[in-house]
């Protein structure tokens, strides 16, 4: 589960910095690269509630 939650902290690191990138540099190329990583949360993210409902029953 640890290290669930770091893969997790570094695509949101990850989001953030295309993010940025995005809105602030006015990167057009960080746009898709952001929701990519958006999509890679959602899964992370997915799978971390199923994990975390497996160790709550034990």
């Amino acid at each position: 589960m640890k290290d669930l939650i770091e893969k997790i902290n570094a695509e949101i690191e990850t989001f953030k910095t295309e993010s940025e990138s995005l809105i602030e540099k006015g990167v057009k190329a960080a746009g898709p690269r952001a929701r990519k990583s958006t999509l890679e949360i959602e899964k992370l993210l997915k799978e971390f509630r199923k994990v975390s409902v497996e160790e709550s029953k034990k």
